[in-house]
């Protein structure tokens, strides 16, 4: 895949937080038809530009659902095959679970300096009402909608934002398509590897590279471990950014980040890769706007 300079972000580029209006999907029938439909692209909100070439945006191509890749306490990952006059390509559908099949024990901390323009929703989501936990359960999905098309757009290794609509977020299939009617396989997380030194510094590298990225934008990932990163033929892939958190409006924001840097620099040291952690974390904070 070809590498994406990087752009500075005005804040015109993408909407603020609070200006998305989430609204919950209607729940599908019981009995409904588990077979290919015609694509959901028109209907959601589309990722940054500019639309990588291999992006289908047809209202007429069809997307087939090819099951479930992963499920977690969160949400659920599945592969999507989405067809258009002989092209295709594969997508990740990340679904974030209803309030009440949703854990939210982690959510207080996150959610500090997020705030909904009206107060009604803020206490609601402060109280966990019903009402409180659909807006946390939408929040969830459109933050890291709206974190993946900013670090994307500033050339970062992140999966590319395809469409969002309510809780389900499509993006980047990170992986293998398969050949000759083979099946896809997605890219192993860096938790799977066992690299040698050599590979493993470069891939340190990479990671360096990403997380000043994110920094540059005024983020910390909020839950970085050797399990929220792809690496597919050699190249470093940041997942899962649904609870990055603004550096300087969360007051929690600098122990996150550091907590992120102990984490993932553990992981490295014990492949043998001289990484400090105190020393990667003041070097992002350096880079944090107005930090």
């Amino acid at each position: 895949m070809p590498t994406r300079s990087r752009r500075r972000f005005d804040d015109d580029d993408f909407p603020p937080f609070t200006d998305h209006p989430y609204t919950a999907p209607d729940p599908e029938p019981d009995d409904a038809p588990d077979e290919p439909m015609w694509s959901s692209y028109p209907d959601a909100t589309h990722g940054p530009a500019p639309l990588p070439d291999w992006v289908i945006t047809s209202p007429g191509a069809i997307d087939t659902d090819l099951g479930v890749m992963k499920t977690g306490k969160e949400a659920d990952v599945s592969l999507l095959r989405r067809e258009f006059e002989g092209v295709t390509t594969l997508l990740a559908v990340k679904q974030y679970r209803d309030p009440q099949h949703r854990l939210f024990h982690r959510d207080a901390g996150y959610l500090e300096g997020r705030r909904m323009r009206r107060s009604r929703e803020n206490r609601a989501m402060a109280t966990r009402t019903e009402f409180g936990r659909d807006l946390i359960s939408g929040q969830w999905a459109f933050a890291e909608f709206a974190v993946l098309s900013r670090l994307w757009q500033m050339g970062a290794a992140v999966p590319y934002p395809v469409q969002l609509s309510g809780t389900e977020l499509m993006m980047e299939f990170i992986g293998d398509p398969g050949d000759d009617g083979g099946a896809a396989t997605a890219a192993p997380r860096l938790a799977q590897l066992r690299p040698p030194v050599s590979e493993a510094r470069a891939l340190y590298r990479q990671l360096r590279e990403v997380l000043l990225v994110l920094a540059e934008t005024g983020y910390a990932h909020g839950d970085l471990s050797a399990y929220n990163v792809l690496v597919h033929h050699g190249r470093l892939v940041l997942i899962d950014l649904p609870q990055a958190m603004d550096l300087v409006g969360n007051p929690q924001g600098f122990g996150y980040l550091h907590r992120d840097c102990v984490n993932i620099c553990s992981w490295f040291v014990a492949r043998g890769v001289p990484a400090d952690p105190d020393e990667l974390c003041d070097e992002l904070l350096r880079t944090v706007p107005h930090a």
